[in-house]
C-alpha cells in the first residue's frame, strides 16, 4: 500500500504546475561556490539546507520529511537535531531526495524529464558497477576486477557530482522563495501538515509562476 502511495506520489510531481528555478545542467554555473561547498562538504550542507527547508523550525523535522517507513519513528520529536545529523550521514542519499520531495510537494515544482534523465543515469550508472563487480569477484579476472574498479570510481563521481547540483538547485529555490533575488513570493510559512504532503492525494495549489533561471534575465 505504501510502495502504491509513493507511485501515485511520483506520477503527480510530473504534473505540478512550476518548475525549479536552475535545472541540474545550469546549478554549476548558475552557483558554483555553492555547488563546489556541496560537493567537499555534502553532509554539512543536506543538514544546513534541510533545517532551511523547515523554516529553522525543528519542531517540525520528520526523519526523511516523511517519506520514508522509518518516518517519525526515530525519537525526532525529543531530539531533532541529533536525528538530521544520524539521517544525513547515515543515509545521505536520501537526506537529499527528501529534501527535494519536500520542496516539490511544498512548492507544486514537477519534475522535468531533463532532471530525470540525470538522475535515472546516475541510478543505473550505480548499479551497472555492481554488477560489474559482482561478475569480477565470481569470475576472478585480474583485468574485469579493474574495470569494474574503473566503473565504480566513474560511478561513484557522477553521484556526488549529482548530489551536488541537487543540493544546489535546492539551495537557488529556497534563495527565490527567501527573496533573496527577484521579488519575494507572496506566502507565509506553510502549516506542519502541508510541509510533507505525503498523506494528500493531491496538494493544494501553492507556489508561484516559473521565473527566468537564476542569475540570468531576458533582454
Amino acid at each position: 500500500m505504501a510502495s502504491q502511495q509513493h507511485i501515485e506520489k511520483m506520477q503527480l510531481r510530473q504534473n505540478f504546475r512550476n518548475f525549479w528555478h536552475a535545472d541540474l545542467f545550469t546549478t554549476i554555473q548558475s552557483d558554483t561556490p555553492y555547488c563546489c561547498f556541496a560537493l567537499w562538504c555534502a553532509p554539512c550542507v543536506s543538514y544546513m539546507l534541510r533545517k532551511r527547508a523547515l523554516y529553522d523550525d525543528m519542531s517540525r523535522y520528520t526523519c526523511c520529511a516523511g517519506y520514508m517507513p522509518c518516518s517519525g519513528r526515530c525519537g525526532e520529536s525529543k531530539y531533532p537535531e541529533l536525528c538530521l545529523a544520524t539521517e544525513v550521514l547515515c543515509c545521505f542519499g536520501n537526506s537529499v531526495a527528501s529534501t527535494r520531495f519536500l520542496l516539490q510537494d511544498e512548492f507544486n515544482i514537477q519534475t522535468t524529464q531533463c532532471d530525470n534523465c540525470i538522475i535515472g543515469f546516475m541510478f543505473c550508472l550505480q548499479q551497472l558497477a555492481c554488477i560489474f563487480s559482482i561478475i569480477a569477484l565470481i569470475v576472478g579476472n585480474s583485468e574485469l576486477r579493474e574495470a569494474s574498479q574503473l566503473l565504480s570510481c566513474l560511478a561513484d563521481f557522477v553521484y556526488c557530482t549529482v548530489c551536488a547540483c541537487m543540493q544546489t538547485q535546492h539551495k537557488i529555490e529556497m534563495d527565490k522563495r527567501d527573496g533573496k533575488f527577484g521579488p519575494q513570493p507572496v506566502m507565509g510559512v506553510p502549516s506542519a501538515q502541508q510541509m510533507s504532503r505525503f498523506d494528500h492525494a493531491v496538494p493544494p495549489f501553492v507556489g508561484y509562476a516559473p521565473q527566468p533561471a537564476y542569475g540570468y534575465s531576458h533582454a
